[in-house]
Parts: structure tokens; sequence; C-alpha cells
């Protein structure tokens, strides 16, 4: 299967209000695939389609080989792991043995929890109360309730939201080589160095239309003015279009020993999604 999801005209409405309009996309198998829009512009309402927790009001969904009303059977939830804002640990139990029941329940072998949880860095902390630890902290252990099972299709919404810089490098990390053993992840993050960093592609997503599809580097470059700025050694500098003028240019230099540094125009993944949405990502 090369596509872990395929979404084909897919509508959603709510009282007649549309939340999602007329949206084709699909995810391939072994990519990060970032889904990147502001607040209430459908981004929730897509994953909980995707996982079954909403039906769609028209079109065709395909995930993990589930179709439309199959999408949510038991069969598929085991295949999957999600973090959102509704995932849940019990408040009385500690880091631990919120792990080790979810492990018992998915038949995952106990050596996983600690395993986990030094992924997620709270080994040290395994035997304190859930109800005890800071918001960074919860979310870590919800992330670690969604990818314990080493899921085929992870959903992540904001995993890294409240957590420090350090942690959210573990983080990083750690998705990358999940993603390395096979599995396919589905981000949305308003953080865009984030979606810069960890995604093979991104859609960028406003008012339930998905406006633009392609990878980081691919959007960078083609809302970019094409342009390269040359650093002599004396600090002065040279805005020049990426041509074989640039080329013979910089040859001019290093020959000379004159060329300090070289930096382009490419505007940020949040540049380029104000310029298409004409809004923030917040």
């Amino acid at each position: 299967m090369d596509n872990v999801i395929e979404m084909k005209n897919i509508s959603k409405t709510f009282k007649n209000k549309s939340a999602i309009q007329n949206m084709n996309f699909e995810v391939k198998k072994g990519e990060i695939f970032g889904f990147l829009g502001p607040s209430g512009s459908g981004k929730t309402t897509t994953i909980k389609m995707l996982t079954g927790s909403y039906r769609q009001s028209k079109g065709s969904l395909n995930v993990l080989g589930y179709q439309n009303e199959a999408i949510g059977s038991k069969g598929f939830i085991d295949k999957i792991g999600i973090l959102s804002d509704h995932s849940v640990a019990y408040e009385r139990q500690s880091i631990h043995d919120n792990l080790k029941l979810f492990a018992k329940l998915n038949q995952i072998s106990l050596k996983k929890v600690d395993e986990v949880l030094d992924f997620i860095g709270l080994i040290k902390d395994k035997k304190t109360l859930f109800k005890n630890l800071s918001a960074g902290m919860k979310q870590r252990v919800l992330l670690a309730k969604a990818l314990i099972h080493e899921p085929e299709l992870l959903f992540l919404d904001e995993p890294t939201a409240s957590l420090d810089p350090l942690t959210i490098q573990r983080i990083h990390k750690g998705l990358k080589e999940l993603n390395e053993r096979g599995t396919t992840i589905f981000l949305t993050t308003h953080n865009m160095q984030e979606a810069n960093d960890l995604c093979h592609r991104v859609a960028f997503i406003e008012s339930g239309v998905l406006k633009e599809m392609d990878t980081p580097e691919n959007f960078r470059f083609k809302h970019s003015n094409q342009t390269i700025k040359v650093i002599h050694n004396n600090n002065r500098s040279k805005t020049l279009p990426m041509t074989n003028e640039a080329t013979q240019y910089i040859s001019d230099m290093l020959e000379t020993n004159d060329l300090k540094y070289i930096s382009s125009d490419l505007p940020t993944l949040g540049d380029v999604f104000l310029k298409i949405t004409g809004k923030e990502l917040v």
C-alpha cells in the first residue's frame, strides 16, 4: 500500500455550517505529513474523520485500507496512535502505572514501558502521580501512551506544546527514529520550525479549504525571490539572481579569497503560510 491515507472530495458540515470543503489529499506510507492551519481552520475536524470519531458528509475516505464506516473499528484502532487535546490518563495513578496499564490492554511487553519513559525523559519520575505533573510533563506522558505500541499511523496534534526547547529536541529525535522504523506520522503544529524540521510534505489549510501542498523546501524556494546575497571580507554585500552571473561572481570571489559567506533569500515556512492564506499561524 503506497498511501496510508486517501481523502477524495471530502466535505463535512455541522447544522448547515461547512467545516471542510471538498478536500483531496493523500499521505504516503512512511512519511511525516504536516497539516498546518490557524485555529478553527478544520485541522481537528479532519483528524476526527481520519480516526473515526466523525463521519464525512460527502466523499470517500481510506485509512490503512479501512474505508469510510470501517474507520474507527477495533482492528483499525489497534493500528493507530493518537495524541490530541482530548487524550487523557488516570490522574491518581503514577506515570509508570498509567503506561503499564495501557501496555497490558494492548498486549505489549512491559519492558516497553521503561523504554518509552526513557524516550520522553521521565524515567526518573515514573513513580510520580499524573495529577502532580506539570503541563509539559503530562504532555510527554500522553505522547508516550500514543506511541508505546509503535503504531502504523500516528496522529499528533500539537505534540510539543508546553515543552521546553531541550525536550522538544529530544522528542523530535525520537519521532524521526520512530518514523525510520516504519511509522507514518500525521502532524499538526503551530510551530513552523517544527514542521520544517520534521515533515517530508506539508499541507496548508484555511477555513476548511486545502490551499496548497508541497515539501517545505519547495514551498520556501517557490515563494522566494530566488536571489542570493554574497558578503565580502570587508562586509560589503551584493545581491544576485540565481543565474550563471552569480556562479561566476562567487567563483571570482573565491579565487581572490574575498568571500566571507553566502546567504539566500529563502522565506520561512511561516512567511510562506502568511503569503498563501493571508493569516498568521495562531
